[in-house]
């Protein structure tokens, strides 16, 4: 579809509030003592009380499972995220697996692929094999089966696939359920409103306010829920439709927990609290809008790709038509479009360490398409996929490097620990829009190398109106004295990340090269430096991860060089040779 017409002009200034602190020791030792209340008796008393012996409806499920998933289940395998567990051996409490894996499995998140099986038979029989075996292993609250997230999510999954689970004649197993599920609504009542802001305490939620609407009887549980998720929600998704994470994966899952959720009451004839379907009015179109001319989100701040099709459904279940905003004065995102050719550009900090455990140090980071083609990329993200990647290649999508962006001294802008948590760096991002008849003309800066290096960092990308050119500019100037002084000349390297099956050679004077795409579309590459010494282009080796977790093996151009004065000026273009 056509983009809407572009906004005049627009202005903001984006901090990293809450910058490189996780949770504070205080959060955590609260944590830690409501983990240990909840093993004592007193909890377990609290927990007693009625059980249901019926639901009152089953939500429809928005996320398709997946039947090769499922027929591997069949076969006696679990596997998530890449990893696999034989059923024949499988003890919940003792299995060894990624963190991603047991989440998963913790969560019942299986019972998705198994109801997609058109063998209701054979479907019921796994479910109710597996149901049973975390049923004797976890009677009693264990912290990791038991956490709210998990558990909140396992509330949705039995709810929205309770014909598997509970479609057996088995009696005595029907009855454990409906009472596991009573009970782990009465733990939630506790323990949702405790997690730390994040997807984590959206999942608690939403499982809370399912239960309080499937399970009679519980309509003050329900509107408990709604409060909480409520407030949540006001302080997590932006005002213009961002994710305070500024991860899209996390937007995604978050926009179809709420789908799913919004299901429960459509279920029996209710109508859905106006929350729902005002929060998915501010997620979809802002996604939306991320995506690139092959309707891909890039993979920004852990994020991995995100294909078109899990785009398309969302849109399409959360009908909220074809709109999409070009981004942000909160989010940081933005895009510019002209022809064929699409520009998403980071101009916000990095997320707060307490709301993204896998952010990118990929701040004024952009990527580019020409039509279906990407032309420009970053290099990937691990987050989500469904193989897991080589804990160093993983590592590595979140450096500078791996993103189409400037690097100084071969440092990140923000620092990374081990834990993959972003540190200090980047604490400030401006950026100043402008688009009249001549063009859309972007400016941004980013403070990550003051502290460090005593240099800031400018870019400024201007796109023609016909979309045949996109003109840029990075800028390296020395930070103000009242900063901090100055700390000498550095190298640096300007990367320009090329998509899949784009191959580049060099031009003859070495200033430049020729972009062709698998559609045989060229576009010229020219770039120009001031004040910095021993410029020079090369084109090197890089890689690109899409959404399968399937490597692509690609190319890139590097702009190599040495400051001067702690001051570089780097100005290149992308014009379009041909049609």
């Amino acid at each position: 579809m056509a983009d809407a017409p572009p906004p005049d002009a627009a202005e903001a200034s984006l901090r990293r509030d809450g910058g490189e602190r996780g949770l504070s020791l205080s959060e955590r030792a609260a944590a830690g003592l409501a983990s240990r209340l909840y093993a004592t008796p007193l909890h377990r008393f609290r927990l007693r009380g009625r059980f249901p012996l019926k639901l009152l409806g089953v939500p429809a499920d928005p996320v398709p499972g997946d039947a090769h998933l499922a027929e591997r289940i069949i076969a006696g395998r679990l596997i998530h995220a890449g990893h696999t567990v034989m059923i024949r051996d499988l003890d919940f409490r003792t299995v060894t697996a990624p963190a991603e894996w047991q989440q998963w499995a913790q969560g019942w998140g299986w019972l998705r692929h198994l109801a997609i099986l058109p063998d209701r038979k054979t479907a019921i029989a796994a479910a109710e094999a597996l149901g049973q075996r975390w049923l004797n292993a976890y009677a009693d609250y264990d912290p990791l089966a038991w956490r709210a997230d998990i558990a909140g999510t396992r509330l949705l999954m039995v709810l929205g696939h309770a014909p598997v689970i509970l479609g057996s004649g088995n009696q005595i197993f029907r009855s454990a359920v409906l009472s596991a599920l009573a009970t782990w609504a009465r733990h939630l009542d506790r323990a949702a409103p405790r997690l730390p802001d994040g997807l984590a305490q959206a999942r608690a939620w939403c499982g809370l306010y399912a239960a309080g609407t499937l399970i009679p009887g519980g309509e003050v549980r329900a509107a408990r829920a709604l409060a909480g998720l409520q407030a949540l929600l006001g302080r997590l998704v932006l005002p213009d439709g961002g994710i305070a994470s500024r991860a899209p994966g996390d937007a995604l899952a978050l926009a179809e927990l709420l789908l799913f959720t919004a299901n429960a009451p459509e279920c029996i004839g209710t109508r859905a609290p106006p929350l729902f379907a005002d929060t998915l009015a501010r997620l979809v179109p802002t996604l939306r809008g991320m995506a690139l001319g092959d309707g891909r989100i890039g993979a920004w701040h852990g994020s991995a790709v995100i294909g078109a099709d899990a785009l398309d459904r969302l849109a399409r279940k959360a009908a909220t038509g074809t709109e999409l905003r070009r981004g942000g004065r909160w989010s940081g995102f933005h895009r510019l479009s002209a022809g064929r050719s699409i520009v998403i550009l980071d101009a916000g900090p990095p997320p707060p360490a307490r709301l993204c455990g896998h952010g990118h140090a990929g701040t004024l980071a952009f990527e580019m398409s020409d039509g279906a083609e990407r032309l420009i990329t970053n290099c990937g993200g691990a987050a989500g996929l469904p193989q897991a990647l080589a804990p160093a290649l993983a590592a590595g999508l979140a450096t500078t490097a791996a993103h189409s962006t400037l690097v100084i001294a071969d440092t990140n802008s923000t620092r990374i620990r081990d834990d993959g948590t972003l540190a200090g760096g980047v604490e400030e991002v401006a950026m100043a829009y402008r688009s009249t008849g001549e063009g859309q003309l972007i400016e941004t800066s980013h403070d990550g190398y003051a502290r460090r290096f005593g240099m800031l960092v400018r870019r400024r990308l201007f796109l023609s109106p016909d979309g045949n050119e996109l003109a840029g500019e990075d800028v390296i100037e020395a930070a103000p004295v009242k900063l901090l002084r100055r700390r000498g000349d550095r190298p640096f390297d300007l990367r320009f990340h090329l998509g899949p099956g784009v191959s580049a050679t060099p031009t003859a004077d070495g200033l430049g090269a020729l972009l062709k795409t698998p559609a045989g579309r060229i576009w010229a590459f020219k770039c120009h430096a001031e004040g910095g010494n021993g410029c020079r282009l090369a084109i090197d080796q890089s890689l690109w991860v899409d959404e399968a977790g399937t490597i692509h093996r690609t190319q890139q151009l590097v702009i190599s060089g040495q400051t001067a004065k702690a001051a570089a000026d780097l100005a290149w273009s992308l014009r379009r040779a041909g049609k």
